[in-house]
C-alpha cells in the first residue's frame, strides 16, 4: 500500500523551465483513506491539465477532475471539474524554478445534483531533472469551492493549507 501512495505521489504533475511557445502536460493521481470509529471512506482522484506557454514566465491552460468517493461501500459520490488555470513561472536557476498556478472553473458532484465554482492558488518549486522533465513539489495552498443541490443547503468551503499538505510530481515540457 505504501509503494502504491508513493507512485501516487510521484504523478502529481506540473510543468517547470518551460520556454515561450511550448506546451506542457501534467495533473494529479491521489488516493486517501480515512476511518473514524466503525466508518471508512475511500477518496481517489484523477485531475489532468494541459497548458501553453504563451511568454517567457506566462502560460495558461485547461484542467480537469475525476474524484470518486466510497464511504462503508454504501455511499458513492462523483465530483467532476473542469477549468482553466493561469501559471506564473520565474525560473531562479536553470535547474529551479519557481511557479504559481491559479485556478477556476465549474464542479459537480453527484449527491443532491449539485453545481458550483472552484478556485484555486497553489505555489511550487520545480527542479529540471532533464530537458522537459522535472520534479515538482508543493507545500498546500489557497483554495474556495461553492455547491448548491437539489434539497440540500448551499456549502461553501475556504481552505488556507500552507504546511498541512506535501506533494512530489513530475512534469513534461514539449517545445513546439
Amino acid at each position: 500500500m505504501k509503494k502504491l501512495l508513493l507512485l501516487i505521489v510521484l504523478f502529481v504533475a506540473t510543468v517547470s523551465n518551460a520556454q515561450k511557445g511550448s506546451i506542457f502536460l501534467g495533473g494529479n493521481v491521489g488516493y486517501s483513506s480515512e476511518k473514524i470509529g466503525d466508518s471508512k471512506s475511500n477518496n481517489f482522484e484523477f485531475a489532468p491539465r494541459v497548458g501553453y506557454q504563451f511568454a517567457n514566465n506566462w502560460g495558461a491552460g485547461v484542467e480537469g477532475s475525476i474524484q470518486n468517493v466510497d464511504t462503508d461501500g454504501l455511499a458513492k459520490t462523483e465530483r467532476y471539474k473542469i477549468g482553466g488555470f493561469l501559471r506564473y513561472i520565474m525560473p531562479l536557476t536553470d535547474t529551479f524554478a519557481f511557479y504559481s498556478d491559479l485556478g477556476t472553473g465549474y464542479q459537480t458532484y453527484s449527491v443532491n445534483d449539485a453545481k458550483g465554482m472552484y478556485a484555486s492558488f497553489t505555489p511550487n518549486l520545480s527542479i529540471n531533472v532533464k530537458k522537459g522533465l522535472a520534479l515538482n513539489f508543493s507545500i498546500g495552498g489557497i483554495n474556495y469551492d461553492n455547491v448548491d443541490g437539489h434539497n440540500a443547503p448551499r456549502q461553501e468551503r475556504f481552505n488556507f493549507d500552507f504546511g498541512k499538505s506535501f506533494n512530489i510530481g513530475i512534469s513534461k515540457n514539449f517545445g513546439l
